[in-house]
């Protein structure tokens, strides 16, 4: 699904799902064999592959949401 990645009023990194029209904050990021999870405050895990380092924001990514 495509998100877009941006920080919020008070620097957080939030995720923006326009297909279900949610925006969450990342609350722990942790990284796997494909690339890193962002686990979003409603309990979302979304897995993202080719993230550069660091994040030039606002961006849009295909993620994968694995639970």
């Amino acid at each position: 699904m495509k998100v877009m990645l941006r920080k919020n009023s008070t620097g957080n990194l939030t995720v923006y799902v326009p297909k279900k029209d949610l925006e969450e904050e990342v609350v722990k990021q942790a990284d796997s064999e494909a690339g890193k999870i962002f686990t979003l405050a409603n309990g979302w895990e979304l897995e993202f592959n080719d993230l550069e380092d660091p994040l030039k924001l606002p961006k849009t990514h295909e993620a994968k949401r694995i639970s």
